[in-house]
């Protein structure tokens, strides 16, 4: 690689540059075989391998696939270093520890982050107009995908900690047990409330999102289990009923709205007093300093960029961003009136943490 002529660019370091340049066509190579993930979870295929290995044939057959996309797919797990490849047998098979990242649905599956980028690319040009014009992508262009992938992305935490992790750390199980009215604000697809909702039967659950799709997914869900004590309201949650609920929970939402410090003020209202708001939101401190050593930073500042900032911005809100930081988050909720208790790990969940407060 030649260096630049100019006399600012004298002390370039050529070898720095092909070492960087190396780094991004590993970057690119890995962004492309994202895309490869996210297929061959959307289409079953690694679903089918974690049940067995199998020539292309054998595989597409048992996944109801075409062959010639299954092979080409394959070619690039198995040089991804995802997937095995035995050419004596021409046998494709995928390592027990892949698959327990990659497929199953529970909190250790991760496939369904792929399904963020796929979902988000799309948007990179909107977003470049923004840059320039300013404003930002609504939330309405993004839907309904986002809204499937969001519930993809959270059910399995919710299965594996709702209940036995998140709601005894807050100090919740018995409060539930006896009757309490609980709220979920920016609930999506309400699978949180209709967990809560079968398992606490004298407690009243109340799911609010402003996406229509969601609502009735999550009305449609309650519906199956038969629970009687779930409901669900298309609503803007800066305006919440006064007073309603002795507990509500926001889960990864608050960063989105457009005017975030309106919310809180509208949850501290809908709140009795001395009520618990449980906020489950981004792990990451307030400072980009602060975040140089957080290996998820790049991925956070990422979607925020291409989703969370955007979509409030689009408002003309205030376009707080994934990486509001605790620090953040902790002064916003001081400001509201809230008294934070304690923030804790979320567990098998490492881009997250459970802020839990009370209304004065």
């Amino acid at each position: 690689m030649s260096a630049p002529t100019d006399t600012v660019n004298a002390s370039f370091d050529a070898t720095k540059a092909e070492e960087f340049g190396g780094r991004l066509f590993e970057m690119l190579s890995s962004s492309v075989v994202v895309m490869m993930i996210d297929l061959a979870a959307r289409t079953g295929l690694l679903d089918t391998l974690a049940t067995g290995s199998g020539t292309s044939e054998d595989l597409a057959t048992r996944a109801g696939l075409q062959e010639r996309y299954v092979r080409e797919c394959l070619g690039s797990l198995v040089t991804a270093g995802i997937v095995d490849y035995d050419a004596t047998t021409r046998t494709y098979s995928i390592p027990a520890e892949h698959a327990a990242c990659l497929t199953g649905g529970g909190p250790t599956d991760l496939a369904p982050m792929t399904r963020m980028a796929t979902v988000m690319a799309p948007h990179v040009p909107a977003v470049a107009t923004a840059f320039r014009e300013g404003g930002g992508v609504p939330y309405e262009a993004f839907r309904p995908e986002f809204t499937v992938t969001m519930d993809l992305l959270s059910r399995g935490l919710l299965d594996g900690h709702l209940l036995q992790d998140i709601l005894p750390t807050a100090g919740l199980v018995e409060q539930f047990r006896s009757g309490a009215r609980v709220a979920d604000i920016g609930c999506g697809t309400g699978h949180a409330i209709n967990l809560m909702a079968g398992e606490f039967p004298a407690s009243a659950f109340t799911g609010f999102d402003f996406s229509t799709e969601a609502i009735d997914a999550g009305r449609k869900e309650a519906a199956e289990l038969g629970l009687s004590n779930a409901t669900f309201e298309v609503r803007d949650v800066s305006t919440l009923p006064a007073g309603s609920f002795d507990v509500v929970f926001a889960i990864d939402s608050i960063h989105d709205q457009r005017d975030p410090a309106g919310v809180l003020r509208a949850v501290h209202d809908a709140l009795a007093p001395g009520g618990t708001f449980v906020m489950i939101d981004i792990k990451a401190n307030s400072a980009l300093e602060d975040n140089l050593d957080n290996p998820f930073a790049p991925l956070l500042y990422g979607v925020s960029t291409l989703h969370c900032m955007t979509v409030s911005l689009a408002l003309g809100g205030a376009g707080l961003g994934t990486v509001w930081g605790e620090q953040t988050a902790r002064a916003m909720l001081a400001e509201a009136g809230f008294e934070v208790l304690a923030v804790h790990d979320v567990p098998d969940d490492p881009m997250d943490s459970v802020y839990v407060s009370r209304r004065d």
